[in-house]
Order: structure tokens, then sequence, then C-alpha cells
């Protein structure tokens, strides 16, 4: 059987996510996967606007043509939301600008059923329902959903570089992803901080999150060109924008 996107992350292989937009068609999701071999499809509700109901659709889509879909949520301070996202389709949630523990703790909490978190349970549009018999028994669906289910959070500061493998070692958390550009903000407001660029906080995380195998991400889209520099700063894993017919 083909690996889940969640099992070539914890291998710690190379990865690459599609980035698309909501609004798109069957069509042209279709011809975008074409254009390379992908392990997820990702959409932003950060800096985007979504709907709950345009989600499901989307996801219902993506499921069909085999591909996990990954959602930037709109806030850090929406975590608590997870697994409502979570029942509208989603397989992955990305947290962006984590920098407390509370954060990462919520979002373990409602991304997760059973003993690992508190999801709660229901929700007729999640992914995978149509794996098991009708009606879905609870627990099997529960232990398949967190060994299928991809957890990311986001480090975009200084503070989040810094405890890098305090926020992110502990259970649940599948793997970290960079924002160089407000991470670059951060490291301009706080001048007295010992790392002054983007590829020192991604090497100074490296050293702290490698030896507990956590993989790193950038989520902004590169070109294949690109990776080689930035595997060499321990980036896995990459995204890269959809290419549409005109």
């Amino acid at each position: 059987m083909k690996e889940t996107f969640k099992q070539r992350i914890q291998k710690g292989e190379p990865v690459l996510i599609l980035m698309a937009t909501i609004d798109l068609s069957r069509s042209q999701l279709e011809d975008a996967l074409a254009n390379g071999s992908y392990d997820a499809v990702y959409i932003d509700a950060q800096h985007r606007a979504f709907s709950e109901e345009r989600l499901v659709e989307f996801c219902a889509i993506t499921e069909e043509l085999g591909m996990p879909t990954q959602m930037r949520i709109p806030h850090t301070r929406h975590t608590y939301l997870v697994g409502r996202y979570c029942d509208l389709g989603l397989s992955s949630v990305l947290v962006p600008e984590v920098m407390e523990d509370a954060s990462v703790h919520e979002a373990i909490e409602y991304f997760y059923y059973g003993t690992l978190g508190r999801r709660s349970w229901g929700g007729p549009e999640r992914a995978g329902l149509q794996l098991f018999d009708d009606p879905v028994e609870r627990l099997e669906y529960a232990a398949w959903w967190n060994d299928f289910g991809v957890l990311a959070l986001q480090f975009e500061s200084v503070e989040a570089v810094a405890n890098a493998r305090k926020l992110a070692d502990r259970p649940g958390i599948d793997f970290v992803a960079f924002g160089p550009n407000d991470l670059q903000f951060s490291i301009e407001r706080h001048s007295n901080f010992p790392l002054q660029t983007a590829a020192e906080c991604f090497r100074n995380v490296a050293e702290q999150l490698d030896e507990v195998g956590i993989p790193r991400g950038l989520v902004i889209a590169t070109k294949p060109e690109e990776r080689d520099y930035y595997r060499e700063l321990g980036i896995t894993i990459f995204w890269e924008a959809a290419k549409l017919s005109k």
C-alpha cells in the first residue's frame, strides 16, 4: 500500500506539498497535480478568504483524487477549532505563529481523539469515513485518525526558534514549518538576538530537533533548483505553487 502523508513525514522522507487555493475546480486541481509527485494539497485560511461550505466541497474533491488536504488555520488562537476544521474534511492542520506551550497543547488536545487528545466525536464529512463500515465504530476510526492526521506547527519568531525543542518535542506533533518572512520581521524586531538571519535560525532549530527526529518544512513556494540550498539547512518538506493553464 502507498505510504500515507504522515508515514512519509515520520520516516524523514522528502515531502512535496501543492499550494492551491480553495476556489480551484476539480479539473484545475487535476491539472495542477499532474505537474508533479505531491504528497498533499495545501490551502491557506490565514491570509485568504475561505468558507466552511467551500472547505467541505474542496476536501471532498481532493479525497476523491486520493490527496490529503492541509490547511493553515486563520489564527494561532483558533487552535481550539482544529477538530471542527478536521470534521469538515481536512487531513492536516498547520498552526501559524506558534510561540507558546499553551497553543501547542491546545492544538494536540483538539486534533486527536482518545487518550492522545479530546477531540469531539462526530462529523459526516471527515476524511477516511468511506474506509469504514456504516455505522463507523468509534474506537476503530479514532485509532485510524490518530495514525493518519498530520499536525504541524509554524515557527515565525525568535521566541519559537529559541524554544523549538520545548515546543515541538511532544507526542502528536508531526513536523515544524518555518515562515521565513515573519521570522525575518521578528529578527529585525529583536536586534540583540544572537541569530540574525533566517538561515542561522534554520540551523539552530535543526540542532535542537534532529536528535528527536522532528522534520522541518518551509512554507513558501520554492522551485526544484532552489531546494538543495534549503536541504543543507535541514529542510525536507517543501511547498510548490500550483501551475495552472491559462
